[in-house]
């Protein structure tokens, strides 16, 4: 599979552990060139001094608050001098406050969770909304979000698990809205991968652990090429007829039980 040509978008690009990074690598690898962006401050900075670390330098490192219009817009604008169009995005950006995590489902308030919603979830569709312009001005383009299996309660994780589900059905309307545009919009859920995101939640070792033992294929938690390579899959023209879809990323492990 070729990306030769294909001009991405990676917004959540951080250490090189990370998904972002990792991503914008497997985009690289198949011939694509990649713009990476972060949220302005401490996680803009570690990006700029990682992507050095990447196969090629991206055509641009940019900065935006991922949940204000203003930023995006300059986002969109930013993209736009170097790019006539789009051809693929890539959200992978997930935040929650810490008493949002850990145990503490029932005594989070609300203003922790509409936190972690605009972040994780309601971003996913302003960004693709300010980019619109230049993914319809390519001749197929996709749109790709990160999740972590959103059909059951997991241990600690709480509240970024209703914040999942509702990345996931924002996945699906705007895989039904774009969808005349040519554009696709698909979500990979990954089994536990040891990034900065993920050891920020507290006990994620604990819920990370059981994926080795578990999954019909085996799970390397420091690993995250194969949801990258999956990433990059969607990012092509082979999956020119999957859109609204989550794809499980896991080694197996959604697919057994106890």
């Amino acid at each position: 599979m070729t990306l030769d040509g294909k001009k991405v978008l990676v917004f959540g690009v951080l250490t090189e552990p990370s998904m972002g990074f990792q991503i914008a690598k497997s985009v690289m690898d198949r011939g694509g060139d990649v713009i990476v962006a972060n949220a302005p401050g401490r996680p803009s900075s570690i990006m700029k001094r990682i992507v050095t670390r990447l196969p090629k330098a991206p055509v641009d490192c940019l900065e935006a608050d991922i949940t204000k219009d203003e930023d995006l817009a300059e986002l969109a604008k930013s993209i736009g001098k170097h790019w006539e169009h789009l051809d693929g995005v890539v959200h992978a950006v997930a935040f929650a406050p810490a008493d949002a995590l850990g145990g503490n489902f029932m005594n989070t308030p609300f203003e922790s969770v509409a936190t972690a919603m605009s972040v994780s979830a309601f971003s996913l569709k302003g960004l693709t909304a300010h980019v619109l312009p230049l993914l319809e001005q390519a001749e197929r383009a996709s749109v790709v979000s990160l999740t972590f299996n959103a059909t059951v309660a997991w241990p600690v994780y709480d509240w970024m698990g209703p914040v999942k589900a509702a990345l996931e059905s924002t996945n699906r309307y705007l895989a039904r809205d774009l969808g005349a545009k040519g554009i696709r919009v698909n979500a990979v859920d990954s089994g536990p991968i040891t990034t900065m995101a993920g050891k920020s939640i507290p006990g994620f070792e604990s819920l990370a652990e059981a994926w080795p033992q578990r999954a019909p294929l085996g799970w390397d938690t420091s690993d995250a090429s194969p949801v990258a390579d999956t990433v990059a899959f969607l990012l092509g023209d082979d999956s020119r007829a999957i859109t609204g879809q989550v794809l499980h990323v896991d080694g197996g492990f959604s697919a057994v039980g106890a």
